[in-house]
């Protein structure tokens, strides 16, 4: 038996990419997020915390909307990966209050955040 979302509570987020093959590529590379796919224009991604999906059901369209920050142990670590999946540095690690993060860019121009208190 599966245990029901918290009542208000952000749940899933859906993302419109150009290629989920290379979506997949990055997330999985720079983060090690694990994927289902739900046919050629759908997959629902998992952190292992949140599930979201990826979908080339409209065009993406990174521009506007919340900003979604993820959490990394160890910062530089997460910025090397980002770097090394083919993500860009859209603002490098800065102070904050309550610890440090930096802003990328995915492969279809999605912009995140990661923070970390270290």
């Amino acid at each position: 038996m599966t245990t029901a979302p918290e009542n208000c509570r952000i749940n899933y987020i859906e993302l419109n990419v150009h290629d989920i093959g290379k979506v997949k590529a990055f997330y999985g590379q720079a983060f090690g997020w694990t994927f289902t796919d739900y046919g050629p224009e759908y997959a629902e991604f998992s952190d292992g915390a949140m599930k979201g999906g990826f979908t080339t059901l409209a065009p993406p369209s990174p521009a506007g909307g919340p900003l979604v920050i993820l959490y990394a142990n160890q910062l530089e670590a997460a910025r090397s990966s980002v770097i090394a999946a083919g993500g860009t540095i859209s603002r490098e690690i800065f102070p904050f209050p309550g610890g440090r993060r930096f802003h990328f860019r995915d492969v279809d121009g999605y912009e995140l955040g990661v923070w970390s208190t270290d």
